[in-house]
């Protein structure tokens, strides 16, 4: 099912890019342009029109809705920044609310201080996205009351792109609102990306059919308050791959990657597959993986560090996870890189495919917001989000770093485990942050062009670069167009 959703959207994505390449204008923004504003070019611009804001000109205040379709609107000369505090965004939705049949792209924008009033729904977000598909590329959301607000008007339509972007601080601070908040499109992918710091809500949480988390830092960090670091509650296909996830000590929710727990809708899928993350957990108990549906979850090749069950499905199918000491670089400084001598090294399993689609992790992330290839070096692939040896790999300390000097390995130093089992029963925990629907919050659009380098992991017959994307299309990018971003 999830295979013929993909081609479908897909197919219907690339006729769209073709299409949209044929007539558009560019709009200038900035200081000494035409345009003095961003929102000033949208209401200019016709369908398919990129426009170009300079990142030098001063923009706070300005907000705006639109349905035109297929616009692309990108900062150039650096990330254009719009704070919106103490002004209403357009409709009482978004800095940027985007309506209709209408598919937009986002790229280098700063967008932050969106909020409305509680009797209004305390859900201003740096983006309302209520059309057809969207991508949102190199931006910085942060201290809205949502970061990335959606729904689209068909439930199971639509696609949501959002890579190599940081979120941070948002939420309104009553548990629903969140970093993200993505209903019910048919493909939602989040990729070499970095959400954090979340207040009270979710650091992702999405309602799509399908669900695609690839190779992103997703860490409440010291001081943390967010509730689950990874939301998928009504279930669907739900792929959480090569992601360094943590839970923080002050968490509001005991439970980390949660799916399922809101019940699942008819139309939905019930499959989730857990593989080759990194996950630590700085509270010391609740549940890695929090499981209600039936379908046995797949939970391999995760490093599952410092304390909490691994899950609470007692049928989840369990590979070579591992609970014990996997040597990193520097935990403190969430330098997962593994250490030469690790337990993790060369201990994994080949994680196969999954509905339709090759497990296998092709990329790690590298802080911030960037990733390279990741390839499996030695007798087997590693335990964890990291391969030790990958050329260029310097786990989430950037590409060009070495490790500290005199780094010591992190934890007890205990052997711990990696062998399979069933997985203890755990805990589902409270589901506090997680209830509350989207409102009329929407689902508009997605760039069908992704110019990334691949976005999840090999489909299966085919090899390397030219790798078809996980679900949430990512492939299609890499069809289309592929470079690589720094």
């Amino acid at each position: 099912m999830a295979r013929a959703r993909l081609a479908a959207l897909a197919s219907s994505l690339a006729l769209v890019a073709v299409a949209s390449t044929a007539s558009a204008a560019t709009l200038q923004v900035g200081p000494t342009q035409t345009y003095k504003t961003p929102c000033d070019a949208i209401a200019a611009a016709s369908a398919g029109d990129v426009i170009q804001v300079d990142a030098n000109g001063n923009y706070d205040g300005d907000t705006c809705a639109w349905t035109t379709d297929n616009l692309t609107i990108t900062g150039v000369n650096g990330r254009a920044k719009i704070d919106l505090t103490g002004v209403t965004p357009a409709q009482e939705k978004g800095i940027f609310t985007i309506g209709g049949t209408a598919s937009a792209t986002i790229e280098n924008f700063e967008l932050s201080g969106a909020a409305i009033s509680a009797a209004d729904g305390n859900n201003g977000a740096g983006i309302r996205h209520q059309g057809l598909n969207l991508t949102v590329r190199n931006c910085y959301i942060h201290d809205n009351q949502d970061g990335i607000l959606g729904a689209p008007a068909t439930p199971d339509t639509g696609t949501i792109l959002v890579e190599n972007s940081e979120f941070s601080s948002n939420g309104a601070g009553d548990g629903y609102s969140h970093n993200m908040y993505i209903g019910d499109f048919a493909a939602f992918t989040l990729q070499f990306s970095y959400s954090h710091l979340a207040k009270v809500g979710h650091l992702v949480k999405s309602r799509a059919y399908v669900t695609s988390i690839l190779y992103n830092r997703l860490t409440d960090e010291t001081g943390g308050t967010a509730s689950y670091e990874t939301d998928i509650p009504n279930g669907g296909t739900a792929f959480v791959i090569g992601n360094l996830i943590e839970q923080s000590a002050a968490s509001q929710n005991p439970n980390i990657v949660s799916f399922g727990e809101e019940g699942l809708p008819t139309g939905y899928d019930s499959h989730l597959y857990v593989v080759n993350n990194t996950v630590i957990n700085d509270l010391g108990s609740g549940t890695f993986v929090v499981d209600a549906a039936t379908t046995p979850a797949v939970i391999t090749n995760n490093i599952l560090y410092d304390g909490g069950s691994v899950t609470s499905q007692a049928g989840a199918t369990q590979t070579t996870n591992f609970t014990g000491n996997p040597m990193f670089v520097d935990v403190a400084s969430y330098d997962v890189s593994l250490l030469a001598g690790s337990p993790c090294i060369d201990e994994g399993t080949d994680p196969g495919s999954g509905s339709g689609q090759s497990l296998e992790p092709v990329f790690e992330y590298v802080q911030p917001l960037s990733e390279v290839p990741r390839v499996v070096v030695g007798a087997a692939i590693d335990i964890g989000a990291y391969e030790y040896g990958v050329s260029e790999d310097a786990g989430v300390v950037g590409p060009d770093a070495s490790p500290p000097d005199g780094a010591t390995p992190a934890g007890d130093g205990g052997a711990g485990s990696s062998s399979g089992g069933s997985g203890g029963s755990g805990s589902s925990g409270s589901s506090g942050g997680s209830s509350g629907g989207v409102g009329d919050g929407g689902g508009n659009g997605a760039s069908p062009t992704h110019s990334g380098g691949g976005c999840g992991c090999r489909a299966e017959g085919v090899a390397g670069d030219a790798a078809l994307a996980l679900p949430g299309l990512a492939v299609l990018g890499g069809l289309l167009a592929r470079r690589r971003r720094r």
